[in-house]
């Protein structure tokens, strides 16, 4: 295999998975027979889980839902995790489990490596988590960052990936000029007001998104993935009503690639962007540092004007968000001047727990770590030699899953909740779309149990990411695991 440094030896047919997941939405429903999901419930979780289960209810009269992250929320209710270590994790109960959840994305090199935990636990040795003063690795980090990812020129470290994009946003119009953002239907660039919009399902606009006012999305604006036609027809529109100033794109598709776009698609993103005056702008906080030490725009040989980055810039530690990019875009993040001494407009930006020594300290040593071992390179490796284990159980259960891998970011998609989309010269169909998606996702949960129970922890039952810590035999027996789960299921209804 040639994987020559990235995770991804040969691109998946996106196309073709797409037509599969087309058919995969107009069949009915397989995912775990009642009486299995009964007994799962029974012998593993009220009986090997009682502990978790306690917990979570007294968390439950002081936390709403129990939990304070979206990603905990687990049929028939969290696991309480006490250790994180490699490619497992290990619950208040004493059970272990394997790592595919990965904190959502960003343990390239397994959970708590100890060579990035021993410089953290010097730094609080020293210098404590934070000052609100500069610290020698904010440079460090930047820096590594710079030389790695070949578009930024220039980085500003932030809390969090959703006010990296936030924060995008200002910087575009304040380059360009424009009003307008666009976004890929579908795609999840944080839960700000302006871009809380069109997530998870292609068309939804702001059905997704209670509690913020439509005015809010007065000037955002979706195109469907994969649809460079529609791309230009809102870059057109928009020319009428103040231009465009980004478009947002997740590299490998909408929430990592469950919609997967082809490299065309991604390539003329840029070249219609710019052709219409806007900022190219990748959200890459799930591929970089995962597809490659230069991310997913170095994979496909692409050159965005602004990047965000996410959990994997802080090693999975807290303070993990940035932006960075071409430095006439960034000088809009300095002091009010640029490298000449100019003065430029500033655009609004903060975060006091920003750019804290932990932070960058975990960030840097998680980064060199990944680029001297090959980190994304064998997580890679690993993902393909899983995803091949689980077609063939599925092919040996005749199941209609789509199962496929973009790198080490897998997909197994059971029941196709995230491959429907709203047709708005249709408006008819949406109560239909809208049931069926919701009894969708009700079985996807109930496939995410099934693992669970098996001793897999997965995002939301459905996407996987491998790591580094894994090697072939973990590999081996996730595919037995997942055969067990798959040989108890069946068409519902």
């Amino acid at each position: 295999m040639a994987y020559n440094g990235y995770a991804i030896d040969r691109y998946p047919d996106a196309a073709e998975i797409c037509e599969k997941l087309d058919k995969l939405i107009r069949m009915p429903i397989y995912g775990v027979r009642p009486e299995e999901l009964k007994k799962y419930e029974e012998e593993y979780f009220d009986n090997k889980c009682a502990r978790s289960k306690e917990m979570i209810g007294e968390a439950k009269t002081i936390i709403p839902g129990g939990v304070q992250h979206n990603l905990a929320f687990n049929y028939p209710f969290p696991i309480v995790i006490t250790k994180a270590e490699g490619a497992k994790l290990y619950d208040v109960d004493g059970n272990e489990y394997y790592d595919l959840l990965q904190a959502g994305g960003p343990t390239v090199l397994g959970s708590n490596p100890e060579c990035v935990r021993e410089k953290v636990i010097d730094l609080l040795n020293t210098c404590g988590p934070s000052t609100g003063l500069f610290h020698e690795y904010e440079y460090k980090l930047a820096k590594k960052i710079s030389d790695l990812v070949p578009s930024v020129e220039m980085f500003r470290m932030l809390g969090s990936g959703t006010e990296a994009c936030m924060c995008a946003a200002r910087v575009a119009r304040l380059k360009t000029g424009h009003k307008n953002i666009l976004k890929m239907g579908g795609a999840y660039h944080g839960w700000s007001d302006l871009l809380a919009y069109g997530i998870r399902i292609p068309g939804t606009k702001g059905l997704q998104s209670p509690g913020v006012p439509s005015y809010a999305f007065g000037h955002t604006d979706e195109f469907f993935p994969g649809d460079l036609d529609d791309l230009e027809r809102k870059l057109k529109k928009n020319k009428l009503t103040g231009g465009t100033a980004a478009v947002y794109v997740e590299p490998v598709g909408p929430e990592s690639g469950t919609w997967p776009v082809t490299r065309e698609f991604i390539r003329g993103t840029e070249e219609l962007a710019h052709k219409y005056g806007a900022l190219l702008i990748f959200d890459e906080v799930v591929t970089g540092f995962r597809i490659g030490t230069g991310g997913a725009q170095s994979y496909f040989g692409v050159d965005p004007d602004l990047t965000i980055f996410g959990k994997v810039i802080a090693g999975g530690y807290p303070g993990a968000g940035g932006v960075g990019g071409h430095r006439d875009c960034m000088q809009h993040l300095g002091a009010g001047l640029d490298s000449s001494g100019k003065k430029v407009k500033k655009a609004m930006c903060g975060g006091t727990m920003a750019a804290t020594p932990i932070s960058c300290v975990a960030g840097y040593y998680t980064i060199e770590e990944i680029e001297k071992t090959g980190a994304c390179e064998k997580a890679g490796r690993m993902a393909d030699r899983l995803v091949a284990g689980i077609q063939a159980s599925v092919d040996k259960y005749d199941l209609p899953f789509v199962v496929y891998n973009q790198g080490s970011i897998c997909h197994v998609d059971t029941v196709g909740t995230l491959h429907f989309s709203i047709d708005w010269s249709k408006p008819w169909q949406l109560p239909k779309v809208l049931k069926e998606t919701s009894l969708r996702q009700k079985e996807m949960e109930h496939m995410g149990a099934a693992y669970m129970a098996e001793g897999i922890v997965t995002l939301a039952g459905n996407r996987l990411y491998t790591s580094a810590a894994y090697d072939e035999e973990m590999i081996d027996d996730l595919i037995e695991r997942f055969d067990r789960a798959f040989s108890k299921c069946g068409k519902l209804g």
